[in-house]
């Protein structure tokens, strides 16, 4: 590994170097000005190495404006048994996900919606890692987009050294963030509700901060 970062037109470049799909060289695009995508994942559990993407939503946010109308929704069929836990979570039974859509033809729609747009999300790193599990050996490369982290841009925004105690932990949960912003909590684990309310919260953050 290198000691130091390489700029982000040089990663790009060798990204698209790598890139074994010439048709996906659209990922490569100029970006779409004042554009972004906020996206969603709910999953058979919480490794990336063995489990599996259930459903999927994203949508598209121009400036201040989420577009609920510029959404999209994939489900996934999937052929394996899913955790005890996350059927409680997701309201999922084993049945249920024998339907839908096979991995590779939704995350090629899921490429496609998103394009060259920048990915925002709520600890967007696990997402983006159970999408790296189908697109990596398809393509030859993880997503070359930009990322925008919402809880990391609500700790820059917020957190104070100075004004946290040292005995409590800067509370970063999905729910703080909403309780903080003065945001509608629309039930979690539902991958269009948490995509939607990620959105607001990226809209309410980026409002604040200009």
């Amino acid at each position: 590994m290198l000691p130091f970062k390489l700029p982000r037109s040089i990663q790009q470049a060798w990204l698209k170097h790598r890139l074994k799909n010439k048709a996906y060289e659209f990922l490569f695009a100029p970006t779409v000005d004042n554009e972004v995508v906020c996206f969603d994942c709910e999953t058979t559990g919480l490794d990336p190495k063995q489990d599996k993407i259930v459903t999927l939503s994203a949508i598209k946010i121009r400036g201040r404006e989420i577009l609920t109308s510029e959404s999209l929704n994939l489900q996934f069929r999937q052929y394996c048994d899913i955790n005890p836990e996350s059927i409680v979570i997701h309201q999922l039974r084993n049945m249920d996900v024998t339907v839908g859509l096979d991995e590779r033809d939704a995350i090629d729609q899921f490429l496609k919606f998103v394009g060259s747009r920048s990915l925002v999300g709520y600890y967007l790193t696990f997402d983006v890692s159970m999408v790296n599990a189908i697109v990596k050996p398809w393509l030859g490369i993880g997503l070359p987009n930009a990322q925008i982290d919402v809880a990391e841009l609500y700790h820059q925004h917020f957190y104070q050294d100075w004004l946290q105690p040292d005995h409590e932990v800067f509370d970063l949960s999905f729910q703080a963030l909403l309780e903080q912003l003065n945001l509608p909590s629309l039930g979690q684990h539902d991958a269009f509700n948490d995509a939607l309310m990620t959105a607001m919260i990226y809209v309410k953050l980026q409002s604040i901060r200009d």
